[in-house]
């Protein structure tokens, strides 16, 4: 059954409900504005909320809400914090929407081997101030305080992607409730594996269509004994660009390099008043030993210089480094507030780091050419950046022409090489977008794939494809 054809039977939701409020009690609530407040994530303007939203407090429930589901037919949303941007916990048909923002324990620390397992509501911050102490720490970093389940189904990456890796590079194993209620676990603790298909990796990214998430298996790393952080600004967006392109390929182990134009800089100093010159700028992080981390900033200094870097800035103290990430974690917020009232369309491609440079400048000339109000940013030192688009929600116009850009973003991506998204995935916003990258035969066989784990549909209707 596709999304396109999912229909709830008459009656199923209302026996559904029923069942749940007398197994769980409070933790059942259908109130209007608890569904509003489950009905959308950030970014997508898709307010679609659920039939009911439920709180289950282990794996067990977990299970008996699936099965309940499924029997009935009804559509189950996982629910973390609700911090993904593509529509991916609205509820287009409805349903039931499973908050698993109470399973937040952290279930073990194996710190010999560089591991832990976690339920999927603990939050990627609550995790590392877990850790605290053990001399190691989870470092992907999508900005948002995102659960680790969230994470998982978004296959989240971010700031520090270009030297961790992203989630995909990060879990070890799960554990999943299937759409009937039954558990299984894929994956194992060892570092790699040769059994069998990689059923970890279909997992992570699948944006709960596949399972619910129970257990996270993630790999650890060691806490670096210096870290320092840098900024720097150029004269000009393409300059700034090259000097992420040579970065990248000089072989400097950077642990962070994000890119803000500057109209996010703009916005960064009127929101967290850093005071930095209004110009193309880098943000830089170096983690290593102090001998390493030195000879890795002077470095990136040369570099910079060469492309017209001025004020290249760098500190190794912990306030200096929060103050800069903090405004780069804060960036969406920022731009938002430079046009109160607006929408906002994320936009998010990632292309080969020889690309980068043109596609970003060809970018920035399509949104000047339409007059439109939109930040750029991003992870640029793994060839992902993003546009804020923030249009007025009764000016058509404006929508039509971010609709203009967009699309030639995404075309410029696929052109050369890249993807319609980098780390926001698909969920109701890029389905047209995966079809154009990907081809219908592989979008068949993803359907295949959703049918056979899910063969009533019920699980994330409506999204990826």
């Amino acid at each position: 059954m596709t999304s396109q054809t999912f229909a709830v039977p008459a009656g199923a939701v209302e026996r559904t409900i029923a069942f749940l409020q007398s197994r769980y009690g409070d933790r059942v609530n259908v109130s209007r504005a608890v569904r509003d407040q489950h009905a959308r994530g950030e970014g997508l303007d898709a307010h679609l909320p659920p039939d009911a939203v439920v709180w289950p407090l282990d794996k067990r429930e977990v299970c008996e809400i699936l099965a309940q589901c499924n029997a009935e037919g009804v559509p189950v949303i996982a629910y973390g914090v609700g911090s993904s941007v593509e529509g991916h916990v609205s509820a287009p048909h409805g349903g039931i929407c499973m908050d698993c923002s109470r399973m937040d324990a952290v279930l073990a620390v194996h710190a010999d081997d560089g591991d832990c397992v976690v339920q999927p509501g603990v939050t990627r911050e609550a995790l590392n101030a877990h850790l605290k102490g053990t001399g190691l720490f989870f470092p992907v970093d999508p900005g948002a305080n995102a659960s680790i389940g969230g994470m998982v189904s978004t296959r989240a990456s971010g700031t520090t992607t270009v030297r961790y890796g992203s989630m995909a590079q990060n879990v070890l194993a799960l554990e999943v409730a299937l759409a009937d209620g039954r558990l299984i676990r894929v994956g194992s603790r060892a570092r790699k594996s040769a059994a069998g298909f990689d059923l970890v990796h279909l997992l992570t990214g699948a944006e709960g269509t596949l399972g619910v998430i129970t257990e996270v298996t993630l790999k650890l790393h060691p806490l670096p004994p210096e870290v320092a952080a840098a900024s720097c600004a150029f004269p000009t967006l393409a300059d700034a660009v090259a000097a992420v392109t040579e970065l990248s390929l000089s072989g400097v182990p950077l642990a962070r390099i994000e890119f803000l134009d500057e109209h996010q800089v703009r916005a960064c100093n009127l929101h967290s008043q850093l005071g930095l010159p209004e110009q193309p700028t880098l943000f830089l992080e170096f983690h290593g030993t102090e001998a390493a981390v030195r000879e890795q900033t002077e470095l990136a200094q040369e570099v910079a210089a060469s492309h017209g870097g001025t004020g290249f800035q760098w500190s190794t103290r912990p306030e200096d480094r929060s103050a800069l990430w903090r405004a780069r974690h804060l960036a969406y917020y920022a731009a938002l507030a430079l046009r109160p009232g607006c929408q906002s369309v994320v936009a998010d491609v990632c292309v080969p780091i020889s690309a980068l440079a043109d596609c970003v400048a060809r970018t920035r000339a399509d949104i000047d050419r339409e007059g439109l109000v939109a930040p750029i940013l991003g992870h640029v030192g793994d060839g992902n950046y993003h546009v804020l688009f923030m249009p007025m929600p009764d000016a058509p116009a404006e929508h039509a022409a971010v609709e203009r850009v967009y699309a030639a973003m995404v075309e410029r991506a696929l052109e050369a090489g890249g993807t319609c998204t980098g780390e926001h995935g698909i969920g109701l916003g890029k389905k047209a977008k995966l079809l154009a990258e990907a081809g219908p035969d592989v979008v068949a066989l993803m359907r295949a794939t959703k049918q056979v784990w899910d063969p009533k549909s019920i699980l994330n209707p409506g999204k990826i494809f």
